[in-house]
């Protein structure tokens, strides 16, 4: 079994890419109403702070600063998948999933890239508003619905 070592780097932001089992589905954005409740509760129960968010139809990227001190992201990321996942079909199980008792809604594992300056969070902020564009959904990033896009250019942080 492979074994993941995660750094544990408080106080510094974390960019995230989710994805659900079956890349090409529409799942998150679909069911994007049972999504941002699996995350309103747990970020009321577990906090974190969202720098920048979006949810395409198959996965998703976002940054997080968790609380000073706080360094368990891992455990945010099973509850907001499985309170997600709670009431919906259950997808293609293997043996693996039954034993973790999954239901093979999300890929297993995600992927995280801790920021180092204000230069990599500006390119991964720019990386999750593009990200929609990029991927051929829309032509602007305005014109993507499930983005912090629209937030983070009310504050001004979109030049």
């Amino acid at each position: 079994m492979s074994r993941y070592f995660r750094p544990r780097l408080p106080g510094v932001p974390i960019f995230f890419t989710v994805a659900s089992a079956r890349r090409g589905d529409r799942l998150l954005v679909d069911e994007i109403d049972r999504l941002r409740q699996a995350v309103q509760v747990t970020r009321a129960k577990r906090a974190f702070a969202t720098e920048a968010w979006v949810v395409l139809p198959d996965h998703l990227h976002c940054i997080w600063r968790l609380p000073e001190g706080d360094t368990d992201y891992s455990v945010r990321w099973r509850l907001i998948k499985s309170r997600f996942s709670r009431g919906l079909p259950v997808g293609r199980l293997r043996d693996s999933h039954v034993l973790r008792q999954e239901r093979g809604i999300w890929q297993r594992r995600f992927w995280e890239h801790h920021i180092r300056d204000e230069a990599d969070l500006a390119a991964h902020l720019r990386y999750c508003w593009w990200n929609p564009v990029k991927h051929g959904f829309v032509t602007r990033p305005e014109d993507w619905p499930y983005s912090s896009f629209h937030r983070d250019k009310a504050a001004g942080w979109v030049a």
